[in-house]
């Protein structure tokens, strides 16, 4: 079926038309040509950089005081400066993942037809065919998670037609490629100058083994080459010392044991170790159209409708899910996921973990769309950022627990990053956090919640009820000095400030912070004196505000924005990912928050990026209007996504100086089309609460609502058909379907069917 399929008629020529697999570590962009195949090769441990124990400013906690008193007194200018010279970090070796050399297989030239090339979501196979001088030739390229290695399996219909030379090439790090008595090797140091100091970085081997059937074998200083062979299996592995393993000792037992069970074997491992994930959903918005994906998308952005191609979107952004992040994954998917195209690490920005959404958005998906082991990587790296952020938070802030801000790294970074405007978020690892309690939402398990979440929310809780502030006008609780990520706003003199103290965002993740912390020590019997302690805290904190345009206010005042096109909503967290603000509960501060959204896009020059479409899909989805999720969705396929498909952040916003790719539209996207048809607070679910007026007839099965349950979802003529709601265990619950709610019980050994007459007794 198309909606499990990405397919095209001729090869890729960039990195934006090349086809992505991986395993969870090692990732990889293959391209399929005819003439030469290149497979762009990256690995998440790859970075360049250090820990340090001198991120922090030794002058931050004793301006601290300072900073917050002119912010109070109405001197913000005056504050910003101060700030500037005192809080900011000091990275010195923060690094970034650096792209590795690629695999090159060159064929030689000639005519060439019938081209196929796909990548098969199912199976998690890219698949290249065509015909050339009479011989059909196949060429199959998998990353194996159960066998940590890449693959490509080359074929010919006619006997000793398979014939290549092989080598590594285009490193942007110092390294050295030779042969094997199999194949070639990489041996070099990921290090680079721009985020770090030219010295310091993972080891980084790479080892690939050629397997010919028939033929022969010939190497030279640097390449292997193949003639005359019936078939061909070239394997490729990495290993670097970022944990302290042995790079070369990985990368050879993972090419051995591969090898040594043979193509077929791995190839079997791998398509049932990924459809164990990628088959728990499927989804059918609409008829299949047999055209070219790049083309497909093309007629999308030309404004002709295509359901299936986001059909097809969702279920790419779990495929890159799966690909990108693993239970035995060492990392979270960063901004790129596990694939580096090499521009994000030579930016401004960093191929790191950004803080102040993007690293949220990359897992999304993650529960909504049944995988929830994917989570696990980053349920471990919370855990490591929470032991690095307790110095940060004592050394910085004079405070208890833990804090880290807007960027982190493969080393536990905690410091403020180094710009004003971006790099003051005290709140980033407490919004990350939050995913913790999701995972325990969606699949309650106490165990889970006392060894694991229970610990690093409670000492984001404890940090927080050392660093809010007592307002001396209101009285209340507030946080700061911070920045609003990533905006300013403009001082009374009209001077263009970026810290405050009451960022509506920081209210947002301080009171779920505290919520979610007397939540769970209530679940698990723990620590009543903190319990009261949360408790107080929350009924101090700041109320919404409603500003002169009708707004939600992102600042304590109501502060005129600086750029009123900035891409950056975050105050509006209270209404996405949180449930602070709701159409039913609060429809006023829903009403306002829309206003913030129509006053975004209107204002010239709106930053429309990736991550930013599958924001606004995500909030009207909240907002329960389907139609312009739908809106969103659509021109984050058509605009801010390429012909793979992939997503990417506009050249020409953020210092971005052409389109960079970035995995979080893709998530944030599949996330976004699940809140449409599914949405769930732990005390009801709600079916179809957003469905657009396009999609008349569809289904999905296999979405997960939180509380354990999983449910598949049937319309026709845009009204209810059927559901079925499966449970983990027997559990009781709210089902909504518009302004009706039911309450059902539901038990493990038979699942739930409801159809539309059922809400209307």
């Amino acid at each position: 079926m198309s909606s499990t399929v990405l397919c095209y008629d001729r090869p890729a020529e960039r990195w934006f038309d090349a086809l992505p697999i991986g395993n969870g570590r090692l990732g990889g962009m293959v391209y399929g040509g005819v003439d030469a195949e290149s497979v762009r090769l990256s690995e998440s441990t790859a970075w360049s950089g250090a820990p340090s124990a001198t991120d922090v400013s030794p002058t931050a906690l004793g301006a601290l005081p300072a900073v917050r008193r002119l912010l109070f007194e109405g001197r913000p200018a005056e504050a910003q400066r101060l700030a500037e010279e005192h809080l900011l970090g000091r990275p010195t070796t923060f690094g970034t993942n650096l792209p590795l050399p690629r695999l090159r297989l060159d064929f030689g030239g000639g005519a060439f037809r019938g081209y196929r090339r796909r990548l098969d979501l199912d199976d998690g196979l890219v698949l290249v065919e065509y015909e050339q001088d009479g011989v059909h030739h196949a060429r199959e390229v998998l990353a194996s998670h159960p066998h940590g290695v890449i693959t490509l399996r080359l074929t010919a219909d006619r006997p000793g037609a398979v014939g290549f030379t092989a080598g590594l090439e285009d490193s942007v790090f110092p390294g050295e490629v030779t042969t094997t008595a199999s194949g070639v090797a990489f041996i070099g140091r990921a290090v680079e100058s721009l985020h770090s100091d030219g010295n310091q970085g993972a080891a980084v081997e790479i080892r690939v083994r050629i397997e010919a059937e028939g033929g022969t074998l010939r190497r030279d200083a640097h390449t292997v080459t193949v003639t005359g062979a019936d078939a061909a299996v070239v394997w490729v592995a990495v290993g670097t010392d970022w944990a302290g393993d042995d790079p070369a000792g990985r990368a050879e037992r993972l090419i051995a044991a591969a090898a040594e069970a043979g193509y077929d074997v791995v190839r079997g491992a791998h398509v049932e170790d990924h459809r164990r994930l990628m088959g728990r959903v499927s989804i059918d918005l609409g008829e299949p159209v047999d055209l070219p994906t790049d083309v497909r998308r093309e007629r999308l952005a030309r404004g002709e409708r295509d359901d299936d191609l986001i059909a097809l979107y969702f279920q790419y952004g779990r495929y890159l899910t799966i690909a990108g992040s693993r239970e035995g994954s060492p990392l979270p998917l960063a901004l790129q996921g596990v694939w580096n195209d090499g521009l994000a690490s030579t930016s401004g920005w960093s191929d790191d973990f950004h803080l102040d959404i993007n690293t949220q958005q990359n897992y999304w998906a993650a529960e909504p769309a049944n995988l929830a082991e994917c989570h696990t990587p980053l349920v471990r790296f919370l855990q490591r950022l929470a032991e690095h952020g307790r110095d940060t938070a004592k050394g910085m802030y004079g405070a208890d627990g833990w804090v880290a801000h807007t960027v982190t790294n493969a080393w536990g970074y905690t410091a403020p990053g180094a710009g004003m405007g971006w790099g003051l978020n005290v709140t980033g690892g407490a919004w990350l956090a939050l995913q913790l309690w999701e995972h325990y939402e969606y699949q309650p398990d106490e165990a889970f919640l006392r060894e694991e979440a229970y610990p690093v929310l409670r000492d984001a809780a404890l940090f927080l009820l050392s660093y809010l502030t007592h307002h001396p006008v209101h009285g209340w609780l507030v946080a700061g000095p911070s920045d609003s990520p990533e905006n300013w706003y403009l001082a009374p003199d009209g001077t263009q400030c970026s810290i405050a103290m009451g960022n509506t965002a920081d209210r947002v993740f301080a009171e779920a912070i505290l919520r979610i912390c007397g939540q769970a020590a209530t679940i698990l019997g723990l620590d009543p004196d903190l319990r009261e302690r949360v408790a107080a805290a929350r009924e101090r904190l700041s109320p919404f505000l409603i500003g002169r345009h009708g707004q939600l206010q992102e600042w304590l005042d109501d502060a005129e924005e600086a750029v009123p096109a900035h891409r950056h909503t975050s105050h509006l967290c209270a209404l996405f990912p949180e449930r602070q603000i709701t159409p039913r509960r609060t429809p006023e501060l829903a009403r306002a928050a829309e206003v913030v959204l129509e006053r975004r896009q209107r204002a010239p020059g709106w930053e429309q990026t990736e991550w930013v479409e599958a924001n606004f899909a995500a909030f009207y989805a909240r907002l329960l209007d389907g139609d312009k999720a739908l809106t969103h969705l659509t021109k984050l396929i058509g605009d801010a996504s390429e012909a793979n498909l992939l997503s990417y952040s506009v050249g020409g916003i953020a210092g971005a100086e052409q389109n960079i790719y970035s995995f979080d539209g893709n998530a944030g996207g599949t996330a976004a089309i699940a809140e449409m048809l599914l949405q769930s607070d732990g005390e009801e679910v709600e079916l179809l609460p957003a469905l657009p007026s396009a999609w008349r007839d569809g289904s999905v099965r296999g979405l997960r609502a939180r509380g354990g349950f999983t449910v598949a979802v049937a319309w026709r003529d845009g009204r209810l058909h059927q559901a079925r709601i499966d449970c983990d265990k027997a559990a009781r619950t709210r089902v909504r379907y518009g302004d009706a709610v039911i309450d059902v019980a539901c038990h493990p050994e038979e699942g739930l069917m409801l159809e539309e007459h059922h809400f209307k007794g």
